[in-house]
Order: structure tokens, then sequence, then C-alpha cells
């Protein structure tokens, strides 16, 4: 597929790393030619320098004959514009936008055909917001992700010494549940994956996917760990528009303070925001985080723009007493290095809006996908056509399928019926399967198995 982005930021590096090794054709466009030239010395693309809602520049970078725009500048104009252009001059299919402000989101009707010309808008403030606001609900999961519009769910967590179904084989866990179906879709083991299978024996510290139907999902969580406490306390560090969202989204149901340096921006967030304690300070000050009483805090999410504040932020909480620590951190070689150890989450801005990326640019009919494991694995919800002719799928029992290596169907969404895929279970077509693929390199296998024959048409 040859695919323009415009923006070579954390988003559009981002979007361009996991493109060029599945072999599409890419070209990148930004203004910073430094940022142009660190991806061509990483990657296999091309680069045009300039600014990306210019016609010239559009069709320098080959517009004419482009399969899909993607437009994730800083500037959401910009983005706008380039789609419309996109569509009127140059006639590319499908134009996926970057949207930050809140005040264009609220008239959807501004990107149809007739105006701006946007096939898919993508708001990563809203996205990491709403990632946020599972992990705070579950504050056990490493990651929760939703599919069938929050019908189901894949976690992630930790195995702790002490979980009922520690030391045990997964085929138990119907027994610690009867009458709850789940599936575990996936282990990881000091990084390397198992495949989850009846004899299966979960160990202390493993890190475990299960798929369940959304209502299911915290009686599941109780076989992997000790009971956690319930949140109750949540203090958030930066007023911009990640931490403004997640405490409005928050306060009707948890007891909230937010803290930001900026004294206009505290002044504006207490007038916006009226059951939250918003209060002027440094959260890397330890007198202040004392005097707030930290160490009661279930969660502490450092969201500023600064890597290094939301760091030192997280760091001191945690030595102070605070339960659960979130950092954002956009340099991604910094979250391989926190993840896990003082700091619970590291949440990569880039790593979190991917996914809705992809799920648009994947081949095959891809209702949902998201990344995991910071970019290393996959979930996928995926439509199956066709009739049993014509389909690698249909008609046929999962265990029948060949799937690659590592790769499970955990879930099958059938109408509005969560259905726990087990080995005998029949795909039908228009069936959506939930997919965990393990390893980024089998998803071309994958998207195969979701082609239909000629014979269908």
């Amino acid at each position: 597929m040859k695919i323009i982005i415009l923006g070579a930021g954390q988003v559009g590096s981002n979007l361009a790393e996991h493109l060029v090794r599945e072999g599409n054709d890419l070209t990148v466009v930004d203004i910073d030619g430094d940022k142009l030239a660190a991806l061509q010395d990483r990657f296999d693309l091309r680069t045009v320098q300039g600014q990306a809602s210019h016609p010239s520049v559009l069709r320098q970078a080959g517009a004419n004959d482009a399969d899909m725009l993607v437009a994730v500048t800083l500037n959401d104009e910009t983005n706008m514009v380039a789609c419309k252009l996109a569509g009127t001059l140059f006639n590319i299919p499908t134009k996926i936008a970057r949207i930050r402000a809140v005040d264009y989101m609220r008239h959807p009707k501004l990107f149809g055909p007739e105006h701006f010309g946007v096939d898919h808008v993508i708001a990563p403030e809203q996205e990491i917001t709403d990632y946020l606001r599972k992990l705070i609900d579950y504050p056990e999961a490493l990651q929760v992700v939703d599919f069938g519009g929050g019908r189901a769910r894949l976690v992630a967590v930790r195995a702790r010494a002490g979980g009922p179904l520690v030391g045990h084989e997964l085929r138990n866990l119907q027994k610690h549940l009867p009458g709850l179906d789940a599936r575990v879709a996936a282990i990881f083991r000091r990084d390397r994956t198992i495949v989850p299978e009846g004899r299966t024996v979960i160990q202390d510290n493993d890190e475990i996917f299960f798929i369940a139907a959304t209502e299911n999902i915290r009686a599941v969580m109780k076989e992997m760990r000790r009971g956690d406490k319930s949140v109750r306390r949540v203090m958030i560090v930066g007023g911009g528009n990640i931490g403004q969202r997640l405490a409005k989204n928050l306060e009707d149901v948890y007891e909230v303070k937010l803290i930001d340096h900026n004294k206009k921006s505290t002044a504006r967030l207490a007038e916006v925001l009226k059951r939250t304690l918003v209060l002027t300070g440094d959260a890397t000050d330890e007198d202040l985080l004392l005097q707030e009483n930290v160490e009661d805090m279930d969660v502490f999410c450092a969201l500023t723009n600064d890597d290094e504040d939301n760091i030192m932020a997280s760091l001191l909480a945690k030595r102070l007493g605070a339960r659960k620590v979130i950092a954002l951190i956009n340099r991604a070689s910094y979250v391989d290095l926190l993840q896990g150890g003082e700091i619970d989450i590291a949440l990569s801005p880039a790593q979190a809006t991917i996914g809705p990326l992809l799920t648009h640019i994947r081949r095959g009919h891809m209702a949902v996908v998201h990344s995991l494991r910071r970019g290393a694995a996959e979930a996928l919800e995926a439509v199956v056509h066709g009739d049993a002719r014509a389909s690698k799928l249909t008609g046929r029992r999962i265990e029948q399928v060949d799937l690659p290596e590592g790769v499970t169907i955990g879930a099958i969404l059938r109408g509005q019926q969560v259905l726990i895929a087990h080995h005998d279970s029949v795909i039908e077509s228009d069936d959506h399967l939930i997919l965990f693929v393990p390893n980024k390199r089998l998803i071309p296998k994958v998207e195969k198995l979701f082609s239909v024959g000629m014979s269908f048409f």
C-alpha cells in the first residue's frame, strides 16, 4: 500500500516504524529536516521537506497515486486542509486526520465529504484519557482494551503469589469460576511467549492476557492475584489537555486532586472542574506531596509534557507511599527502561494512539486493532466474510483453523453475544473474531486468513 504520512513527530514516527516493517511504500512529510533525516537513517522510506498542506508538497510526496493519506501534524487546521486537498485535487481514497481540539470534535459534520472530506478522525488526547480511565478502574491491570464496543475486554495482569490460580493449571480456571467463561489468550514469562494450554501452570510474575465479557473481568482478575483494594483517591500532575480531560472524566466517581505549576492554568482549571481540588505547585516538591497526603493516593498520574518531570514526580510519589503510579513518557527508550520497575505503568502517547490508526490501515476487515506490550504484540477484532467455499474460516471449528504459531482466537462476537472461544467452537460468516498476535511479524499471515476467495464474488 502506498501511504503518505504528514508529520514526523512522535505519532508519525511511531506509525512509520510500524508500516515500514509491514512492507508498505511510505513517504513522510514534515517541515523539520532533522526529524526527516533521523527517520531516513532508521527506516527504508522516502521523505519530503515542506508544508504538509501545500498542493505542490503533496504532489512531490506522490499524492497522485497514493492509496492513503494520514495527517498527524500537531496542527489540526493543517491536517484538515491536507485531507481536503487530498480528496479534491488528488482523489486519494482514504484520508485520516489527527484532531486535538475539542471544539472541532463537537461538530462532526465538519469532517464529512461535503466539507473537509476526512474519512477517519483520530483524537489522541481522548484515546489516552480513555486508556487511563480503564487503568484507574482496574488498578491491578497493566493494560485494558475493548472489543465489540465495550462488550468484551482483553486485560493484561501480573500474576502474584497468593492468587487462587497461581501455581495451578489453567484448566482449573473453570472450576474456580463456575458458570463464568473466560480465556487466557497469552502468557509472557520473562519476556518469552508461552502458548496457553489446559496443563499450563501459572507462575508468580507471569504477565497474563485474558479475555472475557466485560461484566466478568473483575472476577477473573481475582483468580490471578490477591484481592487489590478498590480506587478512591487519584492525584493528577499536569493540567494540560490530557490532565484536564482525565480529571473531568474522574471527578464524579473518585476524589481527585490536580497539581499544575502554572497559576493561570490552575485558575482556569478551577473554574472548569467542579469537584476536583486544583493546586498550584511543583509535583517534584516532596513537601508539597506530603502536605497533600500522597501516601493515601490509590493512583498517581504524572501527565505533564516533560518526561523528566513525570519520571521524577512518579518515583517520588511511589517512594512516599502512592499505591500505583502512572507516568506519561514520550521517549520510547524511556518507556522500555521504566515500565514495571518503581513506575508501575509508563505510557507512551504515540503507542496509545497507534491502534486506532492501524485499524484503518490493516488489510482485511479489521474492526479494532490494539497495540500491546509497547508495540511488540497486537490484539485484533477481525470480521469473517464469505461462505465455506471462499473463506478459510467460515464453517470450521477453531481446532481446524491453521493459525500461525502462537496466535490464539480468544472470543467470538456474534450479534450481541460474547462467546469465549473453545477448540470446538464453529465460526460463522459475519462473526467478529478476537485474536491475540504475540509477534507483529505474524500479522500478514493473520490477514491472509481473512481474505475471501474469488468464488465468493
